[in-house]
């Protein structure tokens, strides 16, 4: 059975640092593109950042540039999210989601599997 499994969430203050981590088993993942996305309370699940196996190319949403970075182990077949400078409002549950077709947009629909969610809160 294919599945993704989020870690590394939890409770800290603003300014602080968090790693998530999005091991995926059941198959490699080669070729596909791997998303993270964030939901927080009350509103819609937002597009935070994608990394491209193939060429580990990134791309990442309006409200995390620079403070947040994507990566990939392939031999772990895990990919991350490094955030940094976090602040109230990321406050959010996180998830990991993968896409067959490799291209990996900023649309929830285009995914075809999705972990359970970890959850991120910042306090002020």
């Amino acid at each position: 059975q294919v599945q993704l499994v989020e870690s590394g969430g939890g409770l800290v203050q603003a300014g602080d640092s968090l790693r998530l981590s999005c091991a995926a088993s059941g198959r490699t993942f080669s070729g596909y593109a791997m998303g993270w996305f964030r939901q927080a309370p009350g509103k819609e699940r937002e597009f935070v950042a994608v990394i491209r196996w193939s060429d580990r190319s990134t791309y990442y949403g309006d409200s995390v540039p620079g403070r947040f970075t994507i990566s990939k182990d392939n031999a772990k077949n895990t990919v991350y999210l490094q955030m940094n400078s976090l602040k109230p409002e990321d406050t959010a549950v996180y998830y990991c989601a993968a896409d067959r077709s490799g291209i990996g947009t900023i649309y929830a629909y285009d995914y075809d599997l999705w972990g359970q969610g970890t959850q991120v809160t910042v306090s002020s």
